[in-house]
């Protein structure tokens, strides 16, 4: 065992330019990064001192504190649950679908019948306030369903408590799931979106929130470290786009800022094994809404954390930042962007970091892990470990 814990930090929708089948998704000339960039006056001393700005073009280097390159995609789909499979080792060709223009009438009049409710909405937005904010009256005053799409791959069902109790609308969400498990279909995520409150002040629930995700198709570098004995800690969304799989402490997080707390806090534990942890904010927050200047604003956010989580590493720690696949804010549409993703690589023990050769699967990164641990190889990836010096 080379390090005693692993930190993997995932920007999500943080790409750093087009992959090389990006024309396939329609998204040639994607670049989150590069765009932000170029559009604002990003000021990031501290991820560009560990090397994330040479992500963009991958030149060389001076003074670096950090490994970096960039791993392609391989997994169909641009989306966050085939950018994490991925990254633990899973082959999957599985697209699942976004409904960025509605939901189909087929599913609705399905669901419609599985719970004898009415309708409401069947819209594309990312800000689920806003959805209960314009139909949360109409729900409470007729006991309906409120369905949407974050243009991530969603359904998400929203409902007032005073009509529907939390748990009659977690029933509805998993039978919800089973129909949605069609191949023409298939979500990622169902998402059980309980609220509360009166006209003009509705607000949801986060800790009604519930998730119901696929479970992943094979097994993961999570699950071997799990049936092994090692620590495997979720931060965030982890645990739900895992659903549950491979995952033995899971820390709830509603927004970057407190993702962060809870990793910095988790730094000050001792343990051994895998902590990940998913900054969502730039993806839901910005990259689906377009909001460059939010972008660059959650970015630099981060940038000032950059400086505490690195303090926080001990000579026994490996620290992966990366991200599952882009949202570039200056692209046409809401949806994802097939992108590269940048991979910086930190430990306090680096003799002389610099560029590596780039990674031709995010899988990379679950294969280093599994070979730290002397776990067993996953399907899909190669050790990086060995260029570690």
């Amino acid at each position: 065992m080379k390090y005693k814990r692993i930190f993997l930090l995932v920007l999500d929708s943080l790409g750093v330019g087009e992959a090389s089948d990006a024309e396939k998704y329609n998204d040639k000339g994607a670049n989150t990064l590069g765009h932000i960039v170029e559009k604002t006056d990003l000021f990031i001393p501290n991820l560009k001192k560990i090397g994330f700005l040479n992500t963009l073009n991958m030149n060389e280097g001076n003074e670096v504190d950090a490994y970096y390159t960039i791993a392609k995609p391989n997994n169909a789909g641009k989306d966050s649950l085939n950018g994490h499979y991925e990254m633990m080792g899973i082959s999957s060709n599985i697209p699942f679908k976004t409904f960025n223009d509605g939901f189909p009438m087929e599913i609705l009049d399905q669901i419609e019948s599985i719970t004898s409710r009415r309708i409401l909405g069947n819209m594309c937005c990312n800000n689920s306030n806003d959805v209960i904010n314009e139909l949360g009256e109409k729900a409470l005053n007729y006991g309906s369903l409120i369905v949407y799409t974050s243009a991530d791959s969603d359904l998400q069902v929203a409902a007032h408590e005073d009509t529907i109790p939390v748990s009659t609308l977690y029933d509805y969400c998993k039978k919800i799931r089973e129909i949605t498990l069609k191949d023409e279909w298939c979500v990622g995520r169902v998402i059980a979106r309980p609220f509360t409150g009166k006209p003009g002040s509705f607000k949801l629930s986060n800790a009604g929130r519930k998730d119901y995700a696929i479970k992943p198709p094979k097994r993961t570098v999570l699950d071997d470290l799990n049936e092994n004995n090692y620590n495997v800690i979720g931060i965030g969304k982890i645990n739900d786009i895992f659903d549950k799989k491979g995952i033995n402490k899971v820390i709830k997080s509603s927004n970057n800022s407190e993702t962060i707390n809870k990793l910095t806090d988790i730094m000050d534990k001792r343990f051994t094994g895998v902590c990940l942890a998913n900054l969502s904010d730039f993806d839901s927050l910005y990259g689906h809404i377009r909001d460059v200047d939010g972008y660059a604003k959650a970015i630099e956010e981060f940038d000032v954390n950059i400086p505490i989580i690195l303090n926080k590493l001990e000579m026994e720690d490996l620290l992966i930042i990366t991200a599952d696949h882009g949202n570039d804010p200056t692209f046409i549409g809401n949806d994802h962007t097939r992108e590269n993703v940048p991979v910086i690589i930190y430990s306090r023990n680096f003799l002389a970091p610099k560029r590596l050769a780039i990674l031709n699967s995010l899988a990379d990164i679950g294969a280093s892990i599994a070979d730290n641990f002397d776990v067993a190889k996953p399907e899909i990836g190669t050790s990086f470990l060995s260029f570690l010096e």
